[in-house]
């Protein structure tokens, strides 16, 4: 099916041949006509001509707009997806503003032609769709989201924190102000603006947690080379109008060796099994920061951390060593920085522990007299860099050992590298580092002997990168151990008279024996396996949890190959058929259409979905999939989780309240930026550790919202509750987690000390003064995915 144009006859327009009445008549028959031909279509899913139909009808008869409004959206928004499916974007587009011409003021439209936009990469004009849905309708709850979701890629929410740091700005303004009274007239700021004069004097402050990360050194390359007057000869007397130079004039980079938790279970795997599903050793689990040493792409080979928000804390293994300092004003020396040789450090070990990151933060010199630090001592809007330590044999340290490093700056990022532990065993120093660790000369030969004999086994060392989300996951034991016993006790209801031979319905022992499982005797050849889906986010062992349990099929929903190699080398670790696990997005010709039955006679036994995205908000478009999960389940089978139930609880936060808008002028020095900037506020903060939020709890938790995905018709789209005061203070924001059962008796806590997953909160646009014994009324509503929470007052 083709799309249609076509220009309407002018309805002002007099006739020159026959009666009006005749003219009125035929435009009825015309109008009746095509709406008959439109329903037609739309029986037959000929969106595109339905569509041109419509289109027709509503040019001819205006009047009945309302009573075919919602025809039309439909119509509208299956013929938008079959043009974007076939990628005729200009023709999708065309289809829209047809649509405008005829309901401007539709929130619906408007909102639609947004998420459009928004998939497309046009983030600006998706903002301007999604904003105007919302004045038309402010309690539209898709359009709000949308506009949150895109408002955060526009403006991410370090600007809000940064224009709140009134230290920073200070500071800045003195040296500014310095330089231009010593008579510097020219001025121009990298990073708001373009610059097309040659100037006295640069302001900028593009640099990141990691200094160079934000194209500083790239940046100043350019303006000394074509925008700065010439640079201050050494030891003359000129005038400040005469030569350029930068604001900053420099900085000094700083390195600490640390301990901490929190980073470590986020970038290496620290257990050898989880829920009785053996980690091959032939699998190499590493994160992102290590494998931008050798990728193609360029990745940032530093993660950031408030360090003093860090769950857990931090101790420090080193004292503080300087790793690089770098003159702005120096152009021979800023291109000298890519192609400078790394230098060598070997810092002394002061305090005995675990080796999990160098961390790294930086002394941001604006002039002789005024500074910034990164450090993480400082309360600035700063994180630290963190470089996670990987792939050492041993991670221990003590006093007396050196830590071992490469400092230099590559593809415009300051890079850590080849760290590796020095110490001192049998009288000799001994080199720690990603290679086989040895004590003395016996074992080398030992081991070279090994080398020389023994073949290197398939799958050896297969490396596999994961999301520092992923490997938290994967050292997520109570998470794969709450899976493991409720997976256990729906086989086991399945299979009842079979379930004595392998498991234990209390949840202690239910390892399949495998052994018997193959055995032609065995009870399990003689039915046909349960099936289990996975279409949880990322990479999952749930699957060969379930396989491990019973006579199971179980189905993967992992894309990446190198996630699907990692699998199967586990799975045979664990002596699995190679048929109990399959990869279902290899089954499949559209990733829409995931959850389906497995073969036309089947259905599915356990459907196990991410309800919680790992930045603590519910997953888009769940409770659509749990309604089509619900008909593809086998009796008695189950959707993973059954329920989830929100908690939330009122705390006072000063710096929730920084981190999601500008508060007046008074941090920004008397310039009136919160109006314009705060017109991209959101008002749910996510990504968030509650053990660590700088906040004052004015209530207990409260439950806020139940989410059945097996029983919908238990859940409500809106509901209240009172909340009682327990301290007096400003209430500024309500912050949520989830408790997520897997069934009534087994639940996760995704505030827990061991959960990957972080936590958000809503924060409220003015503070509420509330006493002791006060109660508050909260508002929920559900809609969708959805929830928003306001408070009744």
């Amino acid at each position: 099916m083709e799309l249609i144009f076509f220009k309407m006859p002018n309805s002002n327009a007099k006739s020159h041949r026959g009666h009006p009445g005749g003219q009125e008549a035929g435009r009825r028959e015309l109008v009746s006509r095509s709406l008959q031909s439109a329903q037609h279509c739309l029986e037959n899913q000929d969106f595109g001509t339905a569509y041109a139909h419509y289109l027709l009808v509503l040019n001819l008869a205006p009047e009945l707009k309302n009573d075919v409004r919602e025809t039309f959206q439909f119509t509208l928004f299956k013929w938008a997806e079959e043009l974007a499916s076939l990628a005729r974007i200009q023709d999708l587009f065309n289809c829209y503003e047809q649509a405008l011409e005829l309901f401007p003021n539709d929130e619906i439209i408007c909102n639609s032609m947004g998420e459009h936009l928004f998939r497309m990469g046009f983030r600006d004009e998706a903002a301007g769709y999604f904003h105007k849905a919302l004045k038309l309708n402010p309690d539209f709850a898709d359009a709000k989201e949308n506009f949150y979701r895109v408002a955060n890629w526009l403006v991410e929410r370090w600007h809000f924190i940064m224009l709140n740091d009134t230290n920073r700005n200070l500071i800045y303004q003195k040296a500014i102000q310095k330089v231009v009274r010593s008579g510097c007239r020219t001025v121009l700021d990298i990073g708001a603006g373009t610059g097309i004069l040659r100037v006295s004097l640069v302001v900028t402050e593009t640099v990141d947690a990691g200094l160079f990360g934000e194209g500083i050194v790239e940046s100043l390359i350019h303006a000394w080379e074509h925008l700065l007057l010439q640079p201050k000869p050494k030891n003359q007397d000129i005038g400040t109008e005469d030569y350029g130079q930068v604001i900053p004039a420099g900085a000094i980079v700083f390195g600490m060796a640390v301990e901490c938790k929190e980073i470590r279970r986020h970038h290496r795997v620290g257990v050898q099994e989880v829920a009785c599903v053996h980690l091959a050793e032939t699998v190499e689990f590493c994160s992102p920061t290590r494998a931008s040493v050798n990728s193609e792409e360029t990745i940032e080979p530093y993660t950031t951390e408030k360090l003093s928000r860090v769950p857990g804390g931090y101790m420090p293994l080193t004292e503080p060593f300087q790793a690089m300092t770098v003159d702005f004003n120096n152009l021979e020396e800023l291109k000298s920085l890519a192609t400078r040789k790394p230098c060598k450090f070997s810092v002394p070990v002061t305090q005995g522990g675990i080796l999990d990151a160098i961390v790294v933060w930086f002394v941001l010199q604006l002039d002789d007299e005024h500074s910034l630090s990164t450090s993480p001592s400082e309360e600035t809007c700063w994180e630290q860099a963190v470089y996670p330590v990987q792939g050492l044999p041993d991670y221990s340290v003590k006093p007396g050992d050196t830590v071992m490093m490469e400092v230099c700056c590559q593809d415009c990022y300051l890079r850590i590298q080849k760290i590796s532990v020095l110490t001192s065993e049998y009288g000799m120093d001994i080199e720690r580092e990603n290679t086989l660790a040895l004590g003395n000369e016996a074992e080398l030969c030992s081991a070279l002997a090994s080398l020389q004999t023994t073949s290197t086994p398939d799958g050896m060392g297969q490396e596999c990168m994961l999301e520092s989300t992923e490997i938290a996951l994967l050292n997520n034991v109570p998470y794969h151990e709450c899976f493991n016993a409720a997976i256990g006790k729906v086989l086991s209801s399945l299979i009842p008279t079979r379930a004595s031979l392998s498991m234990d319905i209390d949840g202690h022992d239910r390892e399949m024996n495998f052994e018997k499982s193959q055995n032609k005797n065995s009870s399990y050849t003689t039915h046909d396996p349960l099936y289990v889906l996975d279409v949880s986010e990322g990479f999952s062992i749930l699957p060969i949890i379930a396989g491990k349990l019973g006579p199971v099929k179980a189905y993967s929903s992992v894309e990446k190959e190198q996630h699907q190699i990692a699998l199967n080398i586990i799975s045979e670790a664990n002596h699995f058929p190679k048929e109990t696990l399959e990869f279902w997005l290899s089954h499949l010709e559209d990733e829409n259409v995931v959850l389906q039955r497995p073969k036309s006679d089947k259905l599915w036994s356990i459907i196990i979905l991410d309800v919680i995205e790992t930045s603590g908000l519910i997953q888009q478009e769940v409770m659509e999939k749990a309604a089509i999960s619900r008909c593809l389940l086998h009796s008695g089978g189950k959707i993973f989780p059954q329920y989830v139930v929100m908690y939330g609880m009122l705390v006072e936060s000063q710096s929730l309240v920084l981190e999601s808008a500008v508060q007046g002028t008074e941090p920004t020095l008397g310039f009136n930026i919160a109006p314009f900037i705060n017109q991209f506020k959101v008002p749910v903060r996510v990504f968030l550790d509650l053990a660590t939020l700088p906040c004052v709890p004015l209530s207990k938790p409260a439950e806020l919202l139940r989410l059945d995905l097996m029983n919908p018709y238990l859940n409500s789209s809106n509901r209240e509750i009172k909340v009682q005061v327990c301290k007096s203070g400003q209430v500024t924001a309500i912050p949520f987690w989830y408790h997520i059962h897997l069934d009534e008796d087994i639940y996760l806590d995704t505030s827990s000390d061991s959960s990957h997953w972080k936590q958000a909160a809503v924060v409220l646009d003015k503070p509420i003064q509330v006493q002791l014994g006060n109660e508050l009324v909260l508002n929920i509503q559900h809609y969708k995915s959805n929830v928003s929470i306001t408070v009744k007052q």
